[in-house]
């Protein structure tokens, strides 16, 4: 097998893994994919200083996540159905993320449950939720959270509907993947993967199966799903769930400084600046050209992680001089998830400790608490 060198390897390895219908899920953006585009593109386009004649023998990685420690300023982000990459993929991924030493952010969409993860790794971990139109389905999951250990809740604000996924929606992506005859040709050339999936403990959206007692079968469950974002999502909702939960809260989805600032009022503890990874809104600016304005408006009465276009160790570095405290990848550690399970989520973890500890000497950096913001540049510089 050729080295891993970088977290585009463990992509290619997913995609040759994965059949299309679950990889173009794991890959893909929104219609004509912009805002995904946008946020590779301008995160690229950030230059680093180099700064040398500087002692940066003794670097230091950690930081604390809204208070849990991180071995590296990095969080696994939440990803629906995990599960589908990788036989029980999400309590391998909440192993990976705690032998490590970084939190882990377990999907409402995920195909182990949140007791199947809490029993899986007896650590603390953070449940994404999705706040659905029946309550007590809300209730319900706040409380298993709850129960479970997790030291965070993370709550998505961007879901008032679900943005139009073009190749999804071609695949006939379902949980399971509805057996189509492109769907079958093309999962009969991955039996590895279809062989593999037989040791899953589940196959459907495990933290909501036994939430909906009308629900008979897998198709209606789906459609239950579908039908249940919330349009009237608005700031008493989120005034609504502080009052749930009196742990850590996050807020995940801030694009706007005035949206930050609410967030302040409603008593979050963080929020993550983010786009949805580019799977909603098609056509919004990158979260990495909306980060500074943010940062500068709430002016550290708040945590600023910050999520969307993470491939490198050095782009967790230019999130932190543009005003970030720390970062969250998704795609990135599902890629490794789907090529080697596991191992191929530690792998992908490594890969950006080494790469950050590589960027941090260069650009002349000992500690992430504070990365000048000329550290990072809008334009190279000449």
């Amino acid at each position: 097998m050729k080295p891993i060198t970088s977290i585009f390897d463990l992509e290619a390895m997913a995609k040759d893994r994965l059949p299309a219908v679950i990889f173009d899920y794991v890959h893909g953006g929104s219609e004509q994919q912009i805002t995904l585009q946008r946020n590779v593109n301008d995160m690229r386009a950030l230059a680093l200083r180099q700064h040398d004649l500087r002692n940066v023998a003794d670097r230091k990685l950690a930081v604390t996540m809204v208070g849990d420690p991180a071995r590296i300023p990095l969080a696994i982000g939440p990803t629906g159905l995990a599960g589908l990459t990788w036989p029980n993929g999400e309590c391998e991924a909440a192993r990976a993320a705690a032998d490590f030493g970084v939190p882990y952010c377990l999907s409402t969409m995920s195909i182990n449950s949140i007791e199947d993860v809490a029993e899986a790794t007896g650590k603390p971990f953070w449940f994404q939720l999705y706040l659905m139109k029946e309550h007590n389905v809300n209730e319900n999951l706040i409380r298993r959270a709850h129960d479970a250990g997790c030291s965070a809740l993370v709550l998505t604000l961007d879901l008032h509907v679900q943005g139009k996924r073009w190749a999804d929606e071609k695949n006939g992506l379902s949980v399971p993947p509805k057996l189509t005859l492109h769907n079958a040709v093309d999962m009969a050339k991955h039996m590895g993967w279809m062989l593999s999936m037989v040791k899953s403990k589940r196959r459907t959206f495990g933290n909501l199966e036994h939430e909906v007692a009308q629900v008979k079968n897998l198709s209606a469950l789906t459609q239950w799903i579908e039908s249940q974002f919330d349009p009237s999502f608005d700031f008493d909702t989120v005034k609504w769930v502080r009052k749930q939960w009196d742990r850590k809260l996050i807020l995940k989805g801030i694009m706007l400084a005035d949206d930050a600032r609410l967030a302040i009022d409603a008593g979050a503890d963080a929020i993550i600046v983010s786009n949805h990874g580019g799977r909603q809104l098609d056509g919004a600016p990158s979260s990495i050209s909306v980060l500074p304005g943010i940062a500068d408006a709430v002016r550290d009465r708040i945590e600023v992680l910050f999520d969307g276009g993470i491939r490198t160790g050095a782009d967790i570095v230019k999130a932190l001089g543009r005003g970030a405290h720390a970062c969250l990848s998704g795609r990135a550690c599902l890629y490794g998830l789907a090529a080697n399970g596991r191992e191929g989520v530690d792998c992908a973890l490594k890969l950006f400790e080494d790469e950050l500890n590589d960027c941090m000497a260069l650009t002349g950096l000992k500690t992430l608490d504070h990365v000048p913001a000329e550290a990072v540049t809008a334009q190279p510089s000449l």
